[in-house]
């Protein structure tokens, strides 16, 4: 079956249960961990009034209702019309968030944008095509702003890499998760400036409501402490097209 025949599917699949729940955003601890995520991405995007930015991969809008906060123009793709049905249900306010039902690589989108975002969703694409679809499609000076999964975290590093573990954990058979000093030389060579990959979020979306201070805080001090940051669980990336 071919990769997007896949995340059609894969959609389908999380539609009929909770998708929120799948990915970890449902939690005490991964609804906390999912605003931080949306601040640093819309801080590495310079998300604001007048900003207009793609966001690739929006699923069920669980992040564009977090982009759409900082005043910018969202215009939301996804593959699945069973996530976008969902994202729809939020009644997000129609002059500033346009939804669209393609694939990435194929959809017709009028840009430029000042800048490119999403969630958990590079690992899901075949980055030989979209990187360069992204950089053609900011303008001079835009910004690419993403979260992913960190390859070196061991959880991911199984969960990526043995298919049971991988379909039991509710991912969908093509998403895989990056290491950063080998993501940052392909960005580089497709153009993009100014990029800078870092480590982070200690955060484990099943912690118990009463340890997540106490987690976070540690969680703050492993971020900042060489070579162990390299295992966090996610990695925030943000570069440019050069202006």
């Amino acid at each position: 079956m071919a990769r997007p025949q896949n995340e059609i599917e894969h959609g389908r699949k999380l539609s009929r249960n909770d998708p929120e729940l799948i990915w970890g955003w449902g939690t005490p601890a991964g609804r906390i961990r999912a605003r931080r995520r949306a601040a640093l991405i819309a801080e590495g995007a310079r998300l604001g009034p007048h900003v207009r930015a793609l966001e690739i991969g929006c699923g069920t809008g669980v992040f564009t209702e977090y982009f759409v906060q900082s005043g910018a123009h969202i215009v939301a793709v996804d593959i699945s019309s069973d996530l976008l049905e969902e994202a729809r249900e939020r009644g997000l306010p129609e002059d500033r968030v346009q939804f669209i039902e393609k694939a990435f690589e194929e959809c017709e989108v009028d840009g430029p944008f000042d800048a490119v975002i999403g969630s958990s969703i590079l690992h899901h694409l075949d980055l030989a095509g979209s990187l360069p679809r992204i950089f053609a499609l900011l303008r001079p000076g835009g910004w690419m702003s993403f979260a992913e999964p960190n390859m070196l975290n061991p959880q991911i590093f199984f969960q990526k890499n043995i298919p049971w573990l991988k379909e039991r954990l509710g991912d969908s058979p093509d998403e895989t998760a990056f290491v950063r000093h080998s993501l940052k030389r392909r960005l580089e060579s497709s153009g993009f400036d100014r990029v800078a990959i870092t480590p982070f979020d200690w955060l484990h979306p099943l912690t118990p409501a009463r340890f997540i201070h106490v987690v976070s805080k540690i969680g703050a001090f492993l971020e900042a402490a060489p070579l162990v940051r390299e295992f966090a669980g996610s990695l925030y990336i943000r570069c440019r097209r050069p202006a």
